[in-house]
């Protein structure tokens, strides 16, 4: 009986305790979610597919000028393919820098100086060449490392033997196209800063981590303040301040702690004299059912008499 008492405290307690955690909310902003537009996709797909073999050549000659003199192995040839349409990987890089523009009826990508903010064309991009990579990104990795082609064998191998991305003329581009965002160039400390980020990915300690753009912090809810003062005020503010919100959040996290301990102990106490007046109610019953079979014999003991 104790051992099912026991038992039954810990279970409700334990679901009490889940409801009292506290589930805190992400930082939300007002920046809208940037997609590919897939419509624009038939237009570009060959042009991307040629930009990706010439990737491909070109990243794998760097890799070997690096680790000379030693052979670039299959694996980093490999991991090139797989990367090398993947925005977050470096391989990708490639991408932000061109620019989708309409002449005519068709629609050209342009090869910029530099790299631009990665809005709905890069995000285009980025998927029009995952579709040419996709399950052929093995295959076009063991051609590379096996064969050593020259560029021009190496986009009629992607393009028109591995996948059709070229073997017919693209389509016409409709009047009534919407034209796409102008290319934006990206600050140069904020490539700087990308690369920076992207180089302690996995490192210990710094899980997770991601860079925001002035308007991404900005575009945060309850972020900054219009009637903020000048920056030397908040900066001689920054230590108090800081103190304030590291205090407030402990007490906040004391309250919790409190409020947990609190409902346990409530719940403890109630499930302690709900078991008890069970216990008291099967002891009675119990109780009943020994007392009656002695009464049944005496008064069968008295009949005989």
């Amino acid at each position: 009986m104790a051992l099912i008492k026991q038992t039954v405290v810990v279970l409700v307690t334990l679901s009490v305790v889940s409801t009292w955690i506290p589930v805190s909310e992400s930082a939300k902003t007002d920046k809208p979610l940037i997609v590919a537009r897939k419509d624009d996709i038939p237009y570009i797909k060959c042009q991307v597919c040629e930009k990706v073999a010439s990737q491909l050549y070109r990243q794998a000659q760097k890799k070997q000028d690096q680790i000379s003199p030693q052979k670039i192995s299959e694996y980093q040839v490999i991991e090139i393919a797989e990367n090398v349409c993947n925005l977050k990987k470096e391989e990708a890089d490639w991408i932000m820098k061109l620019d989708i523009m309409e002449q005519g009826d068709k629609l050209e990508l342009i090869e910029q100086d530099t790299e631009g903010q990665c809005n709905s064309e890069c995000k285009t991009i980025e998927q029009t060449c995952q579709q040419v990579m996709d399950y052929v990104d093995t295959d076009v990795a063991e051609y590379i490392y096996t064969t050593k082609p020259q560029i021009d064998l190496l986009v009629k191998h992607l393009c028109k033997d591995l996948t059709n991305s070229c073997t017919k003329k693209p389509p016409p581009v409709p009047k009534n196209r919407m034209p796409g965002e102008p290319f934006v160039p990206k600050p140069s400390k904020e490539v700087e800063m990308e690369k920076i980020m992207r180089s302690m990915e996995g490192m210990p300690g710094a899980p997770g981590m991601k860079m925001y753009s002035r308007e991404d912090l900005m575009g945060m809810n309850n972020f900054g303040n219009e009637d903020a003062e000048d920056e030397d005020d908040e900066d001689e503010q920054f230590p108090s301040n800081m103190g304030k919100v590291l205090r407030e959040k402990q007490d906040m996290k004391d309250d919790w702690k409190q409020k947990i301990f609190e409902g346990i102990k409530s719940t403890a106490e109630a499930l302690k004299r709900h078991t008890n007046i069970v216990s008291k109610q099967i002891q009675k019953w119990w109780k009943g059912i020994r007392a009656a079979p002695a009464k049944k014999n005496s008064k069968t003991g008295k009949s005989e008499l």
